[in-house]
């Protein structure tokens, strides 16, 4: 969905092929990648295109259920914490990469994981959402400008307590 606000925003040039396997949008030097495998081969996807156009550095906007909705925090490198799509990546690039985690709250019990990761955000959640993608995607354009620690600083967003 940061992806969809970006291409959105930037001017865009589709340059999809099918071995890239994924909808792959172009601005300028920047590369906007959607897989079209499922989550768990995302990898692959990303592998092609990163070879493809020999980028360096890769940002990768995920869902975090480990953070609540309407948060949002920035890193490099580390561990998948069970992720399929990180799994995926970090086994065709390996783990050295920008991440953007943005969170989406995680559901009651840990069985319920993969159903509540792939339902639709309730109409409350939606406004949080929102914002998060808009952050999210205005922090990843600023990382192709500056250094993590600057990004992290200025878009890492903690949401509000309910009172």
């Amino acid at each position: 969905m940061a992806v969809d606000k970006l291409i959105s925003q930037l001017q865009t040039i589709n340059i999809s092929k099918k071995e890239f396997k994924g909808e792959l949008w172009r601005a300028g030097e920047i590369f906007l990648l959607k897989p079209t495998t499922f989550m768990n081969l995302s990898g692959e996807s990303v592998e092609s295109v990163k070879h493809y156009f020999k980028i360096e550095n890769v940002i990768v906007i995920h869902d975090e259920i480990e953070l609540p909705i309407g948060a949002i925090r920035f890193k490099k490198g580390g561990g998948h914490a069970g992720h399929n799509g990180l799994r995926s990546i970090d086994k065709h690039i390996g783990a050295d990469y920008y991440r953007a985690r943005v969170g989406i709250g995680k559901p009651e019990h840990k069985g319920q994981v993969a159903d509540y990761c792939l339902s639709d955000f309730s109409k409350l959640e939606r406004d949080s959402v929102e914002e998060i993608l808009d952050i999210a995607a205005d922090a990843a354009l600023e990382l192709t400008k500056t250094d993590l620690a600057q990004v992290s600083s200025k878009f890492t967003k903690n949401p509000k307590p309910n009172a």
